[in-house]
């Protein structure tokens, strides 16, 4: 996924929603090269929700948008660039990084705690939903199953799931399909098995199999 090559560290005088980013080195990859868009006017994309107000503590598990799943680290006070800001250390394992968000811009960046259990049903009902394909060319669906995916709404990336399941695996489906497909169903499993306490194989099994029941 694109997630390193967004997460480049920030330190300008004007503190943004991201202030610094531990992260390997960003790669190119299939899905970045086949999902280019045509020339021309880009698609209309869902924009980022903004998540509400929420309080976090240390142990905490969360979701940013472009990123996923973490685990709050720990909040502190520190000086960036001649300011003193409270930061909320998030760790992603997945990833081996780290993020810091000031506080103050948690909201507007999209942080939020775990989806609730009630609202995860809705998101594993929308999983046996009847899948809708748009009759567009694949690099501008591309676009736009990727913009869901770094939502980070559930509802948005179970629907990427369910769209893409039908030709998982089958012969006529593409490279760059596939990769989304198992991005979208990654990151659904990340924050499903943070919820249930599942490991992360776990839950992609078990929604595999809430896609193939009827």
């Amino acid at each position: 996924m694109t997630a390193a090559s967004q997460a480049a560290a920030k330190t300008a005088a004007e503190p943004e929603d991201e202030i610094a980013v531990e992260t390997p080195a960003a790669k190119e990859t299939a899905v970045e090269r086949d999902a280019m868009p045509p020339p021309g006017p880009r698609p209309m994309l869902p924009q980022r929700a903004i998540a509400k107000a929420e309080n976090f503590k240390a142990g905490d598990h969360v979701v940013y948008p472009t990123h996923g799943v973490g685990k709050v680290e720990r909040i502190a006070a520190e000086e960036i660039a001649g300011q003193t800001l409270e930061l909320i250390h998030i760790t992603f394992d997945e990833n081996r990084m780290t993020l810091r968000v000031p506080v103050n811009k948690a909201r507007t960046a999209g942080l939020r705690k775990l989806s609730g259990r009630k609202q995860f049903d809705e998101v594993l009902a929308a999983l046996k939903g009847r899948a809708r394909i748009k009759r567009t060319m694949w690099s501008r669906r591309a676009q736009e199953y990727e913009a869901k995916i770094n939502s980070g709404d559930p509802m948005a990336i179970a629907e990427v799931v369910r769209d893409l399941h039908r030709n998982a695996g089958q012969p006529d489906q593409s490279f760059s399909e596939r990769q989304i497909f198992e991005a979208a169903l990654e990151r659904l499993a990340a924050e499903y098995g943070a919820l249930e306490g599942l490991g992360k194989q776990e839950a992609i099994d078990k929604l595999l199999l809430f896609l193939k029941s009827e």
